[in-house]
Formats: C-alpha cells, sequence, structure tokens
C-alpha cells in the first residue's frame, strides 16, 4: 500500500500546477494524524495530502461551495474540488457566496449609511446584491489586537466592538461568532469596520444559528 501511494504522490507532484497563492479551500475538520495539515488552514490548488489509515480531513472549497470529507488515501487540491486516489470522498454542495469568502474594502472617509448606500448600487444606479453569509454567527478572518466593529445599515441594532485580542482568535486570525455566543439578525445589512477599512455585507433571510459549514458563513476581511 505504501509504494502505490509513492506512486500516486509521484504522479501528481508531476501533474500538479505551481502553488498558486490564492487560497481554494479552508480546512473544517482533521480526524487522525495528517502532517503539514490544521483545522482551519487554507490550502492552494496543487498542495497534496497524505491521509493515513483511519485519518480524514473536511475540506470546503471557496469558490465552488463544494464541501469534501475524505477519508484515507492522497488528495490533491484542485481549484474547485479535490481529486482523491486510494480514499474515500463525500461532496455536498452547500450555501455560501464567493463574494463573502472575500469581501472588498471600502474607503472610511464616509458615514455608514453613506457607505452602505454606495454600495447597494453600481455605477447606473441598479440595486447591487450584498456579498452574504448564510449563517447569523460569521465567523471573521481579521488580525489580532485590532477591533472589530458591526454595524447594521438598514435598521436599529446595537454597534457591536469586539477587541480582537490573541486568546479569542482561533490560530491567531479568526474570531468565531458563534463561539462567542454572538448573532446578527436574518435578512439584517451590516458593515463591518477595521480601523480605516470598511466592508459591507448581509445575511441571509433564511440563515440560522444551527451549526453550518465554515464556507457558508466566512468573512475574510484580512
Amino acid at each position: 500500500m505504501r509504494s502505490l501511494i509513492g506512486a500516486f504522490v509521484g504522479a501528481f507532484c508531476v501533474a500538479a500546477p505551481a502553488l498558486a497563492e490564492t487560497p481554494a479551500a479552508i480546512v473544517e475538520d482533521v480526524q487522525g494524524k495528517v502532517d503539514g495539515i490544521a483545522f482551519m488552514d487554507y490550502v492552494a490548488p496543487g498542495k497534496i495530502i497524505k491521509l493515513g489509515p483511519k485519518a480524514g480531513i473536511t475540506l470546503s472549497y471557496l469558490k465552488s461551495c463544494q464541501r469534501e470529507t475524505i477519508s484515507e488515501g492522497v488528495v490533491l487540491v484542485g481549484a474547485e474540488e479535490s481529486t482523491v486516489q486510494l480514499g474515500e470522498v463525500k461532496r455536498e454542495k452547500v450555501p455560501c457566496d464567493t463574494n463573502a469568502a472575500k469581501l472588498s474594502e471600502r474607503e472610511a472617509n464616509q458615514s455608514a449609511a453613506t457607505t452602505f448606500r454606495t454600495m447597494r448600487s453600481d455605477a447606473k444606479g441598479t440595486p447591487a446584491k450584498l456579498p452574504t453569509i448564510y449563517g447569523t454567527a460569521p465567523l471573521v478572518q481579521a488580525k489580532s489586537g485590532s477591533t472589530l466593529v458591526i454595524e447594521r445599515t438598514d435598521g436599529k441594532e446595537p454597534t457591536i466592538s469586539i477587541p480582537l485580542k490573541n486568546d479569542l482568535m482561533i490560530g491567531g486570525k479568526f474570531y468565531d461568532f458563534a463561539k462567542a455566543g454572538k448573532t446578527l439578525t436574518p435578512g439584517g445589512s451590516y458593515l463591518a469596520i477595521l480601523g480605516a477599512k470598511r466592508y459591507a455585507f448581509q445575511v441571509d433571510a433564511s440563515a440560522t444559528s444551527s451549526p453550518m459549514p465554515i464556507v457558508g458563513r466566512l468573512l475574510r476581511l484580512e
């Protein structure tokens, strides 16, 4: 078996494209010992992951919204899904918005309401759909040591201000609203503010606080 795995890894190395800087997926779960991979790591296209006996990994793809649960074997990370040899993979399409997985920052020299109105329409004045998360408890990627402010822009709601202390962050870079017991309102539109940076997003009207795949509630601000 070890020789077969080695052969497949060698074939993958020949066929794999050069590693891209832009991540393709996030590691949502790790079962057993998996060298070089940890919970909440990003993986890029071309990454090879070797899973030993009884080892497994769950990947959530940022672009395709594919969630893969993989057991054993050799995994080649792709742009939208993995290639798996000598193992098993179960795939499911989950609600997610690729625009929410990497929000675009906006200038902060405006009030929240003015910024929100600007973001709600394009150059021709056509209403624009804001990046959407599908859970009421976002998982926010931001720099540890900064302060995250969340403001409701389409209704009245208390402003949320969160000092992103390192001991509150997962891996030093993720703040989990679910872990902190904080939630936003289904159907609400918001600004996430980090210093001089502003990011607009909305919560899907059918979003709940029930556990859901990471990619459906991920807001990458940094």
